[in-house]
């Protein structure tokens, strides 16, 4: 974009949306989901059809466009959902089977007091523009809406600069998660935990 757009967050979007939000949610996480949920219009044929638009909230620009989303998990479910069966409807029984023991290595548990993160992505053409940095301020007061006193995120090591707009907005590391020889099946070697509590 030639100029930061006005930024406008609301939760959810369409069912005719869920297309274009799997397509934002596979170039942000595509690199480290590949081998596992190749190919791509497979990929984002699966990522669409277990969004659930009530765990989003959602940056558009003046005209309605999508700018980028935030999606995230409480114990009441979360922004990419999903099972075997829905596995099995795009990759086959025998695609699923193998698929869906990986994925749940990357499940992570929540915490009755935290809203946990589940992905955060900008379309290509917004970034720079402080869409993430809108995105997060919207999903503390979320948080502070729905009772929670935290919000968790986990950040790879491959990606540098969100851990850096992370720590800007105050979230401080608690942990960090070795992959061991998974690394070569998602592509990362550490993931580290990150966490915000309301002052």
């Amino acid at each position: 974009m030639e100029h930061a757009p006005d930024i406008h967050i609301a939760p959810g979007f369409s069912a005719q949306e869920a297309p274009e939000v799997a397509h934002l949610f596979w170039q942000a996480f595509g690199p480290k989901l590949i081998r596992v949920l190749a190919p791509d219009s497979r990929a984002m044929a699966f990522i669409a059809s277990v969004l659930n638009p009530g765990f989003a909230l959602v940056a558009r620009d003046s005209d309605g466009r999508i700018l980028g989303l935030a999606g995230f998990k409480t114990q009441h479910g979360g922004l990419v959902g999903g099972g075997l069966r829905d596995l099995a409807r795009i990759y086959g029984w025998p695609g699923a089977l193998w698929r869906g023991p990986l994925l749940a290595l990357l499940e992570r548990e929540v915490e009755a007091d935290t809203l946990l993160m589940d992905g955060i992505f900008v379309a290509e053409a917004a970034r720079g523009c402080g869409v993430g940095t809108h995105l997060l301020h919207a999903i503390k007061a979320h948080a502070a809406d729905l009772g929670l006193s935290h919000v968790r995120l986990d950040v790879i090591d491959s990606n540098p600069r969100a851990k850096a707009l992370y720590l800007r907005q105050s979230f401080k590391p608690v942990g960090e998660d070795h992959l061991g020889p998974l690394r070569h099946i998602f592509g990362f070697r550490s993931a580290t935990k990150m966490i915000w509590t309301a002052p």
